[in-house]
Parts: C-alpha cells; sequence; structure tokens
C-alpha cells in the first residue's frame, strides 16, 4: 500500500518544503497540495462542512500548489509531488502543461497530476 499526505497549506502553516521533508523522512510516498486559485466574494453554493454553509476564510489564502511542489522538490529526492486536485478550468491550458512538464522535469519524474473541476 503506498499512502500520501495532503497539506492544506496557508500563509498560517508550515511551508511546503518543510512538511515535505518530514513526509519523505517518515516513509510517505507522496505530499498533495490542493489549490482554490479563485474565490468568488458572492456566491450561492452552500459549503457542507460549516453550519452557516460559508467558505472558511482560510480558502482564499491557500498558495499556488505548484510553487509550493517546486520548494518540495528542491528538498526532497523520492516522495511524489501531486496535486489534489487541480483545478483544470480555472487555469489556461497552455501554461498549466508548461508548468507541469517542467515540474516533472525538475523533479527527476515524480509528479502526480491530480485534476478535478471542483465543487464551487
Amino acid at each position: 500500500m503506498r499512502v500520501g499526505f495532503c497539506m492544506f497549506a496557508t500563509p498560517h502553516t508550515a511551508a511546503p518544503a518543510v512538511v515535505a521533508r518530514k513526509v519523505e523522512e517518515v516513509g510517505f510516498e507522496s505530499l498533495w497540495l490542493p489549490e482554490h486559485p479563485i474565490v468568488p466574494i458572492h456566491y450561492q453554493t452552500h459549503y457542507a462542512l460549516t453550519a452557516d454553509g460559508k467558505i472558511p476564510d482560510h480558502f482564499t489564502c491557500m498558495p499556488d500548489p505548484f510553487i509550493g511542489l517546486a520548494g518540495a522538490a528542491a528538498v526532497t529526492k523520492t516522495i511524489k509531488l501531486a496535486t489534489g486536485i487541480c483545478l483544470v478550468p480555472e487555469r489556461n491550458p497552455i501554461l498549466l502543461a508548461k508548468e507541469v512538464a517542467t515540474l516533472d522535469h525538475n523533479s527527476g519524474g515524480r509528479v502526480l497530476l491530480g485534476v478535478g473541476a471542483g465543487w464551487l
């Protein structure tokens, strides 16, 4: 069984590179970073994990997962570097392809690209 570690990074958590070192040290297979690049000011979708249905503030300050994973790649050797998930419809597909290919090349082929459309 391969077990990964998903980190919900914000400005109030440790940096992904710091977490990645520990994740690799203790034997996890991968580090996963989610994203929410765009959180609208007004929305009608009910967020299921809060009583009032509002999205928690920490969703609005998540760093770009590819920047975090690049930092993680620089300080690790074996763990896979993953998006959990990359919200493809909110990104330019040509730039996304280049970012993923660059990270994969610079990390020695360790990228796992989890993709989706999101819930919002």
